[in-house]
């Protein structure tokens, strides 16, 4: 037979067993576990559809700072200038250096009139005589 302590003992680890799945019957109902499924793919496409809009942008701009370059060694005074190109956001930055204030401005211009140029950053600097 069971002593007093062995009793003891054995209710003290049903009472624990007992307490230690009080709470595993709170699982999420269906129609929250279906809300969580639900936004899952919502989430994906937003992150996939950022992802696919940065990687199209920086293809535009590529394709952008290509046609600058293209257009500024079309022009026959500007080509053999020493003019950098970078663009970011449809915002082309002209950066280097020309013989004149007219080439500067024509540098600018010819970037301004490429298509899908929002702005021009001119950091051009005409050199000194």
């Amino acid at each position: 037979m069971m002593n007093t302590r062995s009793k003891t003992l054995v209710a003290a680890i049903w009472a624990i067993a007992l307490g230690a799945t009080a709470g595993c019957d709170q699982s999420p109902t269906g129609a929250t576990a279906g809300r969580t499924v639900d936004r899952a793919p919502d989430k994906l496409a937003a992150n996939t559809g950022a992802a696919a809009s940065r990687a199209a942008q920086a293809v535009d701009d590529t394709a952008i700072t290509a046609k600058v370059k293209a257009a500024i060694f079309a022009d026959p005074d500007l080509k053999a200038m020493q003019i950098h190109v970078d663009t970011a956001d449809a915002v082309v930055t002209l950066a280097g250096s020309v013989d004149s204030a007219t080439m500067h401005d024509r540098a600018v211009q010819v970037a301004s009139r490429v298509e899908g140029v929002r702005q021009v950053v001119d950091n051009l600097v005409v050199k000194s005589a």
